[in-house]
């Protein structure tokens, strides 16, 4: 949608007021995608994501009844209800999510005032450029700022990283919230999942090109294995803390503690589990050491790799982002691709020579729509910053 304005008059629209004058305040957080470190982060390692400018629109009127009318520009209708009596309801499919937002501030002890709310966004559904993460993260975002509750950026990317575990009920980890809530613009985020100690790693990318790929094969995690893959990974981190004395978490194992003790990971897909998801934290911090020195050649072939091992160990990419991966890599120009997000459908990432972008995209379709019968969508992809409000028209 374009312009604030043109916010304004669609909130007018739907709930009936807001064109004489009436104060609404407008909020915006991003979506992500994840360079590299992937199905770490529920393992407390290493991830490697970057905002995007893409991203998902809030423009909220307080009210004081304490009761919220949420709308979408993406959906029909309007879920209504009472602030102090949040229920998650299937039937009202992604108001769940900002829902989990209010009700992880009143676990909090925050009396909510009552909002009409109307959220706008251009995140590819179910692409794995997390817009359920980015929906949570402005509903955060704008009930701190409208309420003046005082909480740190990084205390709501915690808030909305338990909305969408407990209350939605997604095991996932806290990285999709973090990027969208701490972006920056021109920059990567280095993040250690379990505790939570950043850095910013510039994204000086010189003449090649970030380009997202989606699958147009939808996905949802609720539906997916990636509650399976995590509960493989917890038993394999039981198993291991017997010989590894200490070890909190698989992202704290090395590759050298790895190497001595394997053997004793019986189980084969625990093993192929755990093999992924410490060689991936591996690669991410070596990848993040090759932008940080130029070394963008470097950077991917960590990104082949990475899918490789989510192909072949963790096992989440599937037919569709596997033929994609095969087709990018075909393309002279480009330097690396790779499946990001959840898997199972969605997105890949590639990095391509900006004269060959066109040539990606050409290739990439036929070959694709050839073997799967789909046809790609692709986004050229630039990194911006994390969540906040937005002033002015």
């Amino acid at each position: 949608m374009s312009g604030l304005i043109t916010l304004r008059q669609t909130f007018a629209k739907v709930f009936g007021y807001g064109e004489r004058g009436e104060e609404l305040r407008i909020f915006f957080a991003p979506g992500r995608v994840n360079l590299i470190g992937e199905h770490t982060d529920f393992t407390g390692g290493y991830v490697l994501p970057a905002a995007l400018t893409y991203g998902t629109w809030a423009v909220v009127h307080p009210r004081q009844d304490r009761k919220f009318r949420l709308a979408s520009t993406s959906f029909a209708g309007m879920v209504e209800g009472d602030a102090d009596k949040v229920v998650y309801q299937q039937a009202d499919g992604w108001a769940n999510y900002p829902k989990g937002v209010f009700n992880e501030f009143m676990r909090l002890g925050v009396r909510l005032s009552g909002y009409d709310i109307l959220f706008d966004g251009n995140i590819p559904k179910g692409a794995g450029l997390s817009s359920s993460a980015s929906i949570e993260m402005v509903t955060a975002t704008a009930l701190n700022q409208v309420e003046a509750l005082g909480y740190t950026l990084v205390e709501l990317t915690q808030l909305a990283q338990r909305a969408e575990n407990q209350f939605v009920g997604v095991n996932c980890g806290i990285m999709d919230q973090f990027a969208s809530g701490m972006g920056r613009a021109g920059h990567a985020v280095l993040l250690k999942c379990d505790t939570l100690v950043y850095r910013y790693v510039p994204l000086a990318l010189g003449d090649y090109q970030l380009i997202i790929t989606n699958s147009n094969k939808q996905r949802s995690l609720t539906e997916s294995k990636y509650n399976q893959r995590r509960q493989e990974c917890e038993e394999g981190v039981n198993i291991l803390r017997k010989h590894l004395p200490g070890v909190v978490s698989l992202g704290n194992v090395s590759l050298e503690q790895w190497q001595e003790v394997q053997r004793y990971i019986t189980p084969p897909e625990v093993y192929k589990r755990l093999d992924h998801v410490i060689h991936e934290n591996n690669r991410t911090l070596a990848s993040t050491i090759a932008l940080e020195t130029g070394d963008i050649q470097d950077f991917g072939q960590h990104m082949i790799q990475s899918h490789e091992s989510l192909r072949d160990l963790f096992e989440v990419t599937g037919p569709e982002l596997d033929t994609l991966f095969e087709e990018a890599r075909q393309v002279e120009g480009c330097l690396g691709t790779r499946m990001t997000g959840a898997g199972f459908g969605g997105c890949t990432v590639s990095l391509v020579h900006r004269e060959a972008v066109s040539t990606f995209e050409t290739q990439v379709t036929l070959g694709y729509r050839g073997k799967t019968g789909l046809t790609p969508t692709f986004y050229l992809c630039d990194s911006g910053d994390g969540a906040r409000e937005l002033k002015g028209r």
